[in-house]
């Protein structure tokens, strides 16, 4: 029984061989594998791997297509790859929001493979954003940040974050910062005279493959000396100690002055009464009822004692 479907297949594929319409092409190729659309920049390249056992003779050739046509086109510059070649399609994905496709299949002079197809791929989401252009320098407890993204995450035109890791350099402690886009941002509340390191991403709303830059580290601004710190120190307690004395000599010639004014308004008993209590520092001693009677009987008033208007 075996041996008769042997014949008829045999039959069969002589009867095909000399029929005049039938293409002299089979499908006995091994096809592509590893097929893929890489991005960096909107800059589009497909990849593949040749089948296991491919010929050395074998090429291979390229469609793409895209999602909302459902037609395939061959691309013209990918239609006789080798192994081992890569097919640029970025002037074939020109609408970066569309969604594409791409196929691949190996071919000799009689044979070809069947296709095998990519992914679905969309430039504007799928494509990598270089890292951006970024400058640190210390400002006191903080770092000032000047970035620039690469310019085509500046063509896409979309809003931007800006993703930013910072590290102390003293013990790997790190926290991550995010803010809107800005040429210069500030990261406040450092510790002065520290090193830090900083990498910056570049996020869009579409798009959050952008690869960070490299590491920039700087020091923030260092704290003043130990010597300094003494100096200012004492610099502040001698004037403090100036401007205590200035006080208490305005007291002093203040209450000079009154005594001498004093003086020359009161009877000399008085005077010489006022005079021993400035010298000695004590409190005058209580006067008696005719002294002080007596003493306001030689001069007439009371009102002496008091002070002009």
């Amino acid at each position: 029984m075996r041996l008769v479907i042997l014949l008829l297949l045999l039959l069969q594929q002589m009867h095909l061989g000399n029929a005049p319409w039938t293409e002299a092409v089979s499908v006995s190729l091994p096809a592509p594998s590893n097929v893929s659309i890489s991005s960096f920049n909107m800059e589009h390249t497909l990849s593949f791997l040749p089948g296991a056992d491919s010929p050395d003779s074998s090429r291979f050739e390229v469609q793409v297509v895209r999602l909302s046509k459902k037609s395939w086109k061959a691309v013209a510059a990918c239609s006789a790859l080798t192994a081992g070649q890569t097919c640029n399609l970025t002037r074939v994905f020109k609408d970066p929001l569309e969604q594409f496709r791409a196929r691949v299949r190996a071919f000799t002079a009689g044979q070809t493979s069947s296709w095998t197809v990519s992914s679905a791929f969309h430039p504007l989401s799928d494509t990598v954003l270089g890292p951006p252009d970024v400058v640190v320098s210390g400002c006191g407890n903080c770092l000032l940040l000047r970035v620039r993204p690469s310019i085509w995450t500046q063509q896409i035109g979309l809003s931007m974050d800006l993703v930013i890791n910072v590290k102390r350099t003293r013990d790997g402690a790190q926290f991550i910062l995010t803010r809107p886009y800005e040429e210069e941002v500030e990261i406040p509340y450092l510790q002065r005279g520290v090193e830090y390191c900083v990498t910056v991403t570049v996020k869009t709303l579409f798009n959050d493959n952008s690869g960070p830059s490299d590491a920039h580290c700087a020091f923030t601004s260092p704290p003043p000396s130990h010597s300094l710190s003494v100096v200012y120190g004492l610099l502040g307690a001698f004037c403090a100690l100036l401007l205590l004395l200035l006080l208490i000599g305005s007291f002093v010639c203040s209450g000079q002055l009154s005594v001498r004014g004093l003086r020359r308004r009161l009877p000399t008993t008085l005077s010489y009464f006022l005079l021993k209590v400035q010298d000695v520092g004590a409190a005058p001693p209580e006067l008696s009822g005719d002294t002080l009677a007596t003493l306001l009987h030689k001069e007439g008033s009371a009102d002496c004692l008091l002070p002009d208007h």
